[in-house]
């Protein structure tokens, strides 16, 4: 049986299924990398998506290698295309994003970063995701290390479910 679209996902049901890509990573305390990512967006019929994404290491020949990142959430619309999201690590990090939805097109800046005693020092972050044709593409900028706010990863995925 499927679950029913809550109306309050009707401004992000474009990023519903399960997307797979490449994409590269820099910072200025890591070597550049490039990266093969999977992301899920789904529902269960309540007032928002939930997210996971899962990233590894590619090789000169785009075979995957070994896993980086991975991190779950959840994406919360609010009226008049306001976005609550909820994202969280298991490095220690907890994030809570306020955005913006603008057609196929979602802007999002941290407003609180928390994290462990063990986490890595990460202080802020700004995301933008958007359909570029039939793909979702993504770019994030973070301030850790005491680096400010700058580029750190961008992808572009195909919709594969």
């Amino acid at each position: 049986m499927e679950t029913e679209l809550h109306p309050a996902l009707e401004p992000v049901k474009f990023l519903l299924g399960q997307w797979e890509g490449a994409g590269v990573g820099g910072y200025p305390t890591i070597e550049s990398f490039r990266f093969g990512q999977e992301i899920s967006f789904s529902h269960i019929g309540k007032p928002f998506l939930i997210y996971t994404s899962r990233t590894w290491r590619l090789d000169d020949e785009g075979n995957l290698g070994m896993p980086l990142a991975t991190e779950s959430g959840y994406w919360r619309p609010q009226p008049e295309g306001r976005l609550e999201v909820i994202i969280a690590h298991p490095t220690g990090i907890a994030e809570i994003y306020l955005g913006e939805i603008t057609g196929t097109r979602v802007e999002m800046s941290t407003d609180i970063v928390a994290r462990t005693e063990t986490a890595k020092e990460v202080t802020a972050g700004k995301r933008l995701y958007g359909l570029i044709g039939e793909d979702l593409g993504y770019a994030y900028d973070l301030a850790a290390e005491g680096q400010g706010l700058q580029s750190h990863l961008s992808a572009q995925l195909k919709r594969v479910s």
